[in-house]
């Protein structure tokens, strides 16, 4: 295993890498855990499907486990990147997304670092979660240490035919990402949009979800195979 230590993230994949850790991250508390992230809605549109939705989310929700598909779309709606894979959850702060090959990748955040691991360059990646996330929409997916309402302003887009859609835009003028639109059906997290400065869309829909399952720790831990190159970039 080689390693070597490079002072800016830079990473094979950058749409997708993007798109997990901002989800993606994505974005990955058993029970009895205090889920780190504060939510409460405002009065006006406290009672709105999707404000209960988002609320039940964060006070019910400590582990999620669901398949999924993305695609990433440019300024003209044209697919540019596909992928799909299981997205596993964890409050506070753990997740994991592993992407099917042909597109074979693993991104792993273990409360203090995020992994990801190429499987076709075979070479890893690690960065510090919290300079990996920072404030990105997957720290109140994965429960991260910040205020949803400090970090976003938050819309509600109501219905659209059998999904809830609200809009979190971004209040730091500096975010990666214009708009984050996340979408619920029947109480549950369906789909999730973002919307990059370069007007470039990844869209994540989610299916076989199961909630406050079980999940197994190791999943959360990530040890580099033998033989790949190692870029350390948490100094």
């Amino acid at each position: 295993m080689r390693v070597r230590f490079l002072s800016r993230f830079s990473l094979p994949s950058p749409s997708r890498f993007a798109a997990a850790t901002v989800v993606t991250v994505v974005t990955m508390v058993t029970v009895a855990t205090v889920v780190t992230v504060s939510f409460v809605a405002p009065a006006a549109a406290a009672d709105s499907p999707g404000m209960q939705a988002l609320q039940r989310f964060f006070s019910e929700v400590a582990s999620l486990e669901a398949r999924f598909e993305q695609v990433v779309l440019d300024e003209n709606l044209n697919p540019i990147d596909t992928g799909r894979g299981v997205l596993r959850i964890q409050r506070p702060g753990r997740f994991r997304w592993d992407y099917a090959p042909p597109a074979a990748q693993v991104i792993v955040g273990d409360g203090a670092r995020v992994w990801l691991y190429d499987v076709e360059l075979a070479q890893v990646t690690v960065r510090s979660q919290a300079r990996a996330l920072g404030r990105s929409p997957a720290i109140w997916l994965a429960g991260g240490d910040a205020d949803l309402e400090d970090a976003y302003r938050i819309e509600d887009l109501g219905a659209h035919g059998r999904i809830d859609w609200l809009n979190l835009i971004p209040r730091d003028a500096e975010s990666e990402f214009s708009s984050v639109r996340v979408g619920f059906e029947a109480q549950k997290l369906h789909r999730i949009e973002l919307i990059d400065s370069l007007e470039q869309r990844t869209r994540i829909r989610f299916f076989d979800l199961r909630e406050n399952a079980a999940v197994d720790d190791s999943l959360f831990q990530f040890t580099p195979p033998a033989g790949v190159d190692v870029i350390d970039q948490t100094e």
